[in-house]
């Protein structure tokens, strides 16, 4: 099994925040989004991934060294592949065409989900999705009586379907998608401008490949600052429910009150605070004299005297003040 992950926008709508890193190494309870994913989608795989491959802008080699750790954590070789202009979805999965053979997966970056699902490699192409209220924004796929997908609808403004596609797809054939996405391009077939994978699952279809849904029970977004921290919560309720240990052996805690779940990663000093619920907390990071509530804070930031709700906060921030809502990148400072 081989897996890609395109992931070369910069996620604007999630500044500051992504001014300094790619949204997906932004971490959720104490790990990068990107990291997570993979993680998920390797539990659901009943073979070895053997490659991943992360399709990036020019991130610079700090970052791509940290994307082949990620790789070699889960047990895979990881690669690194450049998409340096945006020319659609088929564009960049077709950057990694060189490890694009036997079974494949394809999964975008900004999401993450919450399934108990192994994945049927005797299937021809299976498209992960979610049911939604709004289906006018999102691609959707109608089914058949033995679901299997008849069809492909982006954004209708007619109801046809609620089965949104989440953004993860498995292919029996990874040289077979190649093949369709470089005729995509070499046809230069757009849509709305660009060359989108659903052109290629359009032709698959017509041509007998019988594509499944996989069913999703939670689909997560970290497409802005209210999103995310939406998911940093739900995550961490996926945490708890594991039984997962989610306080670092080494956090210094005085006068301390940590209300569950919560993310307090190592080296953290909290001290005459009440942290939580949802809450994670950055390796390095200290707070004084704070109350903190369903919020993200990265590392090595420094917090006191504050009421924190729904916030983000990142890396090297130094806060003293009074109660806000906030969305803080890296370096800042408010007294």
């Amino acid at each position: 099994m081989n897996i890609i992950i395109p992931m070369a926008g910069r996620g604007t709508r999630l500044r500051p925040h992504t001014l300094t890193i790619p949204k997906p190494l932004i971490p959720i309870a104490g790990k990068p989004i990107v990291q997570r994913l993979v993680e998920d989608i390797v539990e659901m795989c009943s073979e070895p991934v053997e490659n991943i491959g992360f399709v990036v802008g020019q991130f610079g080699t700090a970052v791509e060294n940290e994307l082949l750790d990620i790789a070699t954590r889960a047990g895979a070789k990881g690669h690194i592949f450049y998409q340096d202009h945006p020319k659609g979805t088929a564009h960049a999965i077709l950057c990694a065409q060189t490890i694009m053979s036997r079974n494949l997966i394809v999964a975008f970056a900004d999401t993450l989900f919450k399934a108990d699902i192994k994945i049927d490699t005797a299937a021809d192409g299976i498209i992960w999705t979610h049911r939604v209220d709004d289906p006018s924004r999102f691609g959707v796929v109608k089914l058949n009586a033995n679901h299997v997908i008849t069809e492909f609808v982006e954004k209708p403004s007619t109801f046809v379907s609620d089965m949104a596609i989440i953004g993860i797809y498995y292919f029996k054939d990874g040289q077979y998608l190649r093949n369709e996405l470089q005729y995509i391009i070499d046809n230069d077939i757009k849509d709305k401008g660009e060359y989108q994978l659903t052109s290629a699952l359009e032709n698959m279809k017509q041509k007998g490949t019988h594509f499944g849904i996989a069913a999703v029970e939670e689909w997560l977004d970290c497409g802005n600052k209210n999103a995310t921290v939406y998911t940093n919560q739900r995550v961490l309720e996926h945490m708890r429910e594991k039984g997962a240990d989610l306080i670092a052996p080494n956090a210094i805690l005085q006068n301390a009150t940590i209300i569950e779940p919560c993310y307090i990663g190592n080296n953290t000093v909290i001290t005459n605070s009440v942290i939580g619920p949802h809450v994670s907390v950055g390796e390095g990071t200290k707070i004084d004299h704070s109350v903190i509530k369903n919020s993200m804070i990265q590392d090595y930031s420094n917090i006191k005297n504050k009421i924190l709700l729904n916030s983000m906060i990142g890396n090297h921030v130094h806060l003293n003040g009074h109660a806000e809502d906030l969305s803080l990148g890296d370096y800042s400072t408010i007294e």
